[in-house]
């Protein structure tokens, strides 16, 4: 296996554990209208920051796989943004696992959107 396949193998991975811990996450979380909703949709852009990006690993052109990773960065921004809510809104006790994840959402991030901005400029 190459380096790159290593990686890409590793981000894989990466990203459906950060959908699986933040579905525990999840279900953590106070109970309430507004939890309800956010957990609706951190479920949805956690699992969808994976799935797309297995769909970009197999993308069968630069085109594809860019707008693949765009959906990617776009969903794993998302996924940081409910974080970040249901900090403010104060719905979590679990303070030290909301912290770890908002980190690990925002690595994601950073690794996508550099991805996407080096797909686009060898484009």
């Amino acid at each position: 296996m190459t380096d790159k396949e290593a990686f890409i193998d590793k981000l894989k991975k990466r990203t459906r554990t950060l959908a699986v811990d933040l579905i525990e996450f999840c279900n953590s979380l106070k109970t309430c209208t507004a939890t309800s909703v956010i957990t609706y949709q951190l479920v949805k852009s956690s699992t969808s920051t994976g799935a797309n990006y297995r769909a970009a690993c197999r993308a069968r052109s630069k085109a594809e796989f860019y707008s693949k990773i765009c959906i990617v960065v776009e969903e794993a921004d998302e996924s940081e943004y409910w974080l970040e809510i249901i900090d403010e809104a104060n719905l979590s006790n679990n303070k030290n696992e909301l912290r770890r994840l908002l980190i690990e959402a925002n690595e994601i991030t950073k690794i996508m959107t550099k991805a996407k901005n080096s797909s686009y400029d060898n484009k």
